[in-house]
């Protein structure tokens, strides 16, 4: 009975046992089942979605960067296709200097690739490929490619890299292309445009080629690639095309460019031409300039050091960004405001006795001309006329004058990095310096202002511009560089549309009689040796600025100062005199009166546009030396020394 008992007892154990494993087998499977119903169902789309993306890659394709070409076609900017050596330094698995030591037993790699690749490296992170070498020889490739299993994280790219064909040419305007750096990945990122920069490296830095980057980049497409469970492409799903960026045709004549940065030879300075009916942008030369192609695969420090660290400032854009007193070429401003403010008449007749003197202190003039009414003023270059019509008006009526004519502003010219320069008032000093002794406007410092010195500072774009809204007879345009953009599809090129030139209001006689002054200095005044003979009738004014201020009472001597500390030579100019199509600003630095340097510079850039005639090569010689008056030798036609060939794409619409 006791066994039968304990048999129950056993029996009833071994069921609750089995019925606490079925529950737990039970719990198991609906936990199973709970799980797969997450998995196939609950969350199906998330992970049919990642299993997708680790069987297929996204690959970008970079599109095809823009050309930029002059106004004739002739090509700036451009493309070309290289093999790359590129190393990702995550991936080597060993320190890149020994990686490099061993490539260069296959391919050789200069002191100047290294240094280079030691700069990207810097300024990247670890997992991007960075080139060490490029331009490899078809030689090269083979060679490398036979032992690449001995370099992992090493691998042969195809790029498309940019070059400049005419080097140092018009390299200020061009701008340069430059690898991404951090800062540059940071405003991307920050960016709408940021998926469209997926596997681009290069990207606008200066110039056009920044300032034009969406237009000129172009759209990135995507090629969805099948690949393996290592990682390797098996075949192509689907692909998007990129779009090729838009070529830029430029208001620029490279041809005049080259004669005008010729003609400048070593000498420093700036000059811009601007057609007044429109405000293209004809020549915009700064002198120095540098070799935009010197950036496209990275400046080593040699050549950066010798750019950066160079007393004559090389990669200063003087006619953008250099600020100049301007002399005695702000004296047919002048004499526009003393009209249009009525603070003098035609007629009224000032005695010039050679100086003046206000409060105490004598302002000097030269030489004395007797009595000047405004024309002869301007035609002889009167200090004394201006010095007392700005005492009249007053530095607040100057500036509220100069300002619509563009002086200490913003022009608002297609390429970044303007300068505004200065346009002096006593709102202007009161702001600008600290100290309440400093910040007080002395009713002697309006004095130098009515011949173009004091605070006055300004570029050659700002004078360029007011000297062609003055051609204009006071029609203001903005000046602007690019011209054109292509249809990447048609190849055809449209015009930009520009704002309408604004109406300054100026009356028609009292721009008549200043341009008719200026016309004068051409004829009979400081220019007239220089434009003796020339096919046009045009208009000018002579400039000479002081670079360091000298006292009233010493004498200017050139030979006793630094080179840098001389005067600077300045020279406006429109042209026909009737009906202008070119007004010029231009700039020597250091070289002294403006009949003597800067004028003949002007003289020759007209002597091309209106009458399609080259300096002869003595002649070209003389201007480079400071030597020239009126043009030497026989002319050469302007189109037999055109520069490079027009693109096959350039053809106009």
């Amino acid at each position: 009975m006791a066994e039968l008992r304990n048999l129950d007892a056993e029996l009833t154990r071994f069921r609750l046992r089995l019925a606490v494993v079925a529950l737990v087998v039970l719990g198991c499977f609906t936990l199973i089942g709970w799980r797969l119903y997450v998995l196939q169902v609950v969350r199906h789309d998330a992970y049919a979605e990642r299993a997708e993306t680790n069987r297929t890659a996204v690959v970008p394709i970079v599109p095809n960067r823009g050309e930029i070409l002059d106004r004739n076609g002739v090509v700036l900017a451009t493309n070309y296709k290289s093999y790359t050596l590129e190393i990702t330094p995550s991936r080597t698995g060993k320190p890149v200097d020994e990686v490099i030591d061993a490539i260069h037993q296959v391919v050789e790699i200069s002191p100047r690739d290294r240094r280079r690749f030691k700069r990207l490296q810097e300024d990247s992170r670890t997992f991007e490929s960075l080139p060490v070498r490029m331009r490899l020889t078809d030689e090269e490739v083979a060679r490398f490619a036979a032992q690449r299993y001995r370099f992992p994280g090493v691998e042969i790219k195809a790029r498309l890299f940019r070059t400049y064909p005419l080097g140092e040419t018009g390299g200020h305007i061009i701008g340069y292309l430059g690898r991404i750096n951090q800062r540059d990945k940071e405003r991307i990122e920050d960016s709408d445009d940021a998926a469209n920069y997926r596997g681009t490296d290069y990207i606008g830095k200066l110039g056009v080629e920044a300032s034009y980057e969406k237009v000129l980049h172009g759209t990135t497409g995507v090629e969805q690639m099948e690949t393996s469970a290592g990682g390797h492409a098996v075949r192509r799903l689907g692909s998007h095309p990129a779009v090729p960026g838009e070529s830029i045709r430029l208001s620029i004549d490279i041809n005049l460019q080259k004669l005008v940065e010729d003609m400048y030879g070593e000498r420093r300075g700036a000059l811009v031409a601007i057609d007044p009916q429109n405000g293209e942008v004809l020549a915009f030369v700064s002198k120095p300039t540098f070799d935009p192609n010197l950036f496209v695969e990275g400046i080593d420090q040699e050549s950066w050091s010798e750019l950066n660290e160079s007393i004559n400032k090389p990669l200063l854009n003087r006619a953008l960004r250099g600020t100049y007193p301007p002399g005695s070429t702000y004296k047919p401003f002048m004499g526009l405001a003393a009209l249009e403010t009525g603070k003098r008449q035609p007629g009224t007749v000032i005695m010039d006795g050679g100086s003046w003197t206000f409060g105490g202190h004598t302002f000097r003039s030269g030489h004395a001309l007797g009595p000047v009414d405004l024309y002869r003023s301007i035609v002889k270059s009167s200090n004394v006329y201006f010095y007392q019509l700005a005492n009249d008006m007053g530095v607040n009526a100057i500036h509220d004058f100069m300002k619509p004519l563009g002086f200490g502003q913003i022009t608002g010219i297609d390429i970044p990095g303007e300068t505004r320069g200065v346009l002096p008032s006593t709102e202007w000093k009161r702001t600008t310096y600290k100290r309440a002794a400093q910040q007080k406007w002395y009713a002697g410092e309006t004095i130098s202002l009515g011949i173009g010195q004091g605070y006055n500072n300004f570029t050659m774009l700002q004078l360029a511009s007011a000297t062609a809204t003055l051609a204009a007879g006071g029609t203001k345009h903005t000046p602007h560089l690019v011209k054109a953009e292509q249809d990447p599809q048609t190849l055809q090129f449209k015009d930009i549309a520009q704002p309408p030139g604004a109406d300054l209001g100026y009356k028609a006689a009292n721009v008549a009689l200043v341009k008719r002054g200026m016309v004068g200095v051409t004829q009979e005044g400081t220019s007239r040796g220089v434009f003796a003979g020339a096919p046009y009738l045009s208009g000018g004014k002579t400039g000479t600025a002081q670079a360091v201020t000298i006292g009233q009472k010493a004498r200017y001597d050139a030979r006793r100062l630094a080179e840098h500390q001389r005067d600077h030579s300045l020279y406006i100019a429109f042209a026909p005199a009737d009906n202008p199509r070119i007004a010029v600003a231009a700039i020597v630095e250091n070289a002294g009166f403006g009949a003597a340097h800067a004028a003949p510079l002007v003289r020759r850039v007209m002597d091309y546009w209106l009458a399609g005639q080259y300096p002869s090569e003595a002649d070209l010689r003389a201007v480079q030396q400071g030597q020239a008056g009126a043009p030497i030798g026989t002319p050469r036609r302007a189109a037999d020394m055109a520069l490079g060939m027009p693109a096959s794409a350039a053809a106009a619409p």
